[in-house]
């Protein structure tokens, strides 16, 4: 029906872009299309991956904080704490101590990041294909079923990772495949295994989801108040009196070129890492709750007396635990850390994100 021909001018604008020709009409990737969604997959991927790099230290102390293991309960709660653990750690461990499980965290974190931003495009221009759809809920949904996709998919591999990061003994080294295979084993819900109609090993294949719904609950608040923030903080520092300290100075030619091509004109550095890092702490802190009870729900069966005791812990009676442990401020055990981790690491990723979009012109 003319969507041939409207595919093979957009080919011809790129092929007269990269030649030099001045177009006829502004030139943008459409962003359904694969090239955009491959674009901003290996952009989400980089940026992900370099921002959990940057924080992975204090990634490895938070969470030893927030699962209560007996060797750092002890740190837990204080600035001074956190500095005595990573003592602790490089004591025992050395630089190696503070990337313990590091490996899997990016073998999972560049698709779950890949996803995340794809996801969060797509979803973006379909509930706001236009500036007058352009209202806080769309926004917050767009983040909010982007974080759904991307948690789904990869999931397993952050159980892993905390599984990995967890264990602070000193032991021979320890296979990956050792640990999917002792979580494959470990005794399954019994929810799912009273079930006739659920095969065994179906159940048995969901211990790699243990901890998943308060996850899910989680990402809703989190993916969709990151998001959201993030989009807002950028208008906010693009209006007429904030422009000139905060977007970046480009030439006519530079400017003529994003134009065509839909961009907006880059933030500088300064505005677009306090953007994120805004973004991060606001989103941390909406999903901080079921993040400690997804925590405690990975690690049940190491921490759990025995075998009967784990097969009856629910995300209300992990609740119940933590409160009764703590109180209210046991569901927010590690914030401050968590926040020392999160401005830099949501900070990093937009950055880096944005900086991609622009170099693959996207």
């Amino acid at each position: 029906m003319g969507g041939g021909s409207g595919v093979s001018m957009v080919k011809q604008e790129e092929k007269n872009h990269k030649k030099g020709i001045p177009s006829a009409q502004p030139y943008a990737i459409d962003k359904s299309s694969l090239q955009y969604i491959m674009r901003s997959a290996i952009a989400g991927g980089i940026s992900g991956s370099c921002a959990k790099t940057l924080i992975a230290p204090l990634d490895r102390i938070k969470l030893l904080f927030q699962t209560s293991n007996p060797h750092y309960t002890k740190y837990a709660g204080s600035l001074v704490g956190l500095v005595e653990a990573a003592k602790h750690i490089w004591i025992n461990d050395g630089l190696r101590g503070f990337y313990q499980g590091h490996s899997v965290t990016l073998i999972r974190i560049f698709p779950y990041a890949a996803i995340k931003f794809v996801a969060y495009e797509q979803v973006r221009n379909l509930l706001i294909p236009s500036a007058k759809y352009e209202v806080p809920w769309r926004r917050l949904m767009s983040g909010s079923l982007a974080g759904l996709c991307s948690v789904f998919v990869t999931y397993p591999l952050d159980l892993l990772r905390v599984r990995l990061a967890y264990v602070t003994e000193h032991k021979a080294r320890v296979r990956l495949i050792d640990f999917i295979k002792a979580i494959y084993n470990e005794p399954a819900s019994t929810t799912l295994t009273s079930n006739r109609f659920i095969p065994a090993w179906f159940a048995h294949w969901c211990n790699f989801y243990r901890g998943y719904c308060p996850t899910v609950l989680g990402m809703i608040p989190y993916a969709g108040v990151s998001f959201f923030a993030h989009d807002s903080l950028h208008d906010f520092l693009r209006i007429p009196m904030l422009a000139p300290y905060t977007v970046l100075k480009l030439s006519d030619e530079e400017k003529q070129r994003r134009f065509q091509k839909n961009q907006r004109t880059p933030l500088t550095t300064w505005a677009e890492l306090v953007a994120g890092g805004l973004a991060g702490m606001a989103s941390q802190t909406a999903a901080y709750p079921f993040e400690i009870i997804r925590r405690r729900l990975q690690v049940s069966v190491l921490t759990a007396a025995n075998e009967q005791e784990h097969k009856f812990q629910s995300i209300t009676g992990i609740a119940k635990i933590i409160y009764k442990e703590r109180g209210w401020r046991g569901f927010f055990v590690g914030l401050s850390i968590g926040y020392i981790k999160v401005t830099p690491m949501v900070a990093c990723s937009f950055f880096v994100y944005e900086r991609m979009k622009w170099h693959l012109s996207i």
